[in-house]
């Protein structure tokens, strides 16, 4: 299946908070395209340690010409190529201008520093990709 008649991103982003009005306005707080995860005290990891970090994925689609319903499904990437376990789930299309607002609570482990890549599918064709850096920060305070 081609994209070209639809469904059309919106938005695809990562951000700190999705708000949804009661006229089901979508208002996106804080996109994120870096995190930076400190390392602090006396002697503090040489290499970033895992952590877990939560944020919102928010992906925004248009129908155009498509119609019932598909399967989303977000690929995760690793630094060093490896892919993380996929997401997926299911969107219905209804055609011309409407549309399907994903908002996804994410909590994901970062185990490495580095760009990161969260590949996003329709029924298995990739539609976009977003990026995500990771960057650690050492700090060492007197102790």
């Amino acid at each position: 299946m081609a994209f070209e008649d639809g469904p059309f991103i919106s938005a695809c982003c990562f951000c700190d908070m999705a708000i949804k009005d009661v006229t089901g306005t979508l208002s996106l707080i804080r996109i994120i395209d870096v995190i930076t995860h400190a390392g602090s005290g006396p002697n503090p990891p040489v290499d970033m340690p895992a952590f877990d970090h939560e944020l919102k994925l928010v992906i925004i689609l248009r129908s155009g010409m498509a119609r019932g319903r598909s399967m989303l499904k977000i690929v995760p990437e690793e630094p060093d190529g490896s892919s993380g376990k996929p997401l997926e789930l299911s969107v219905h299309f209804d055609g011309e201008e409407k549309g399907v607002n994903v908002v996804i609570d994410l909590r994901y482990r970062f185990k490495l520093e580095g760009l990161y890549w969260f590949d996003v599918y329709i029924d298995d064709q990739k539609i976009n990709s977003i990026p995500l850096r990771i960057k650690y920060q050492r700090m060492i305070s007197g102790g």
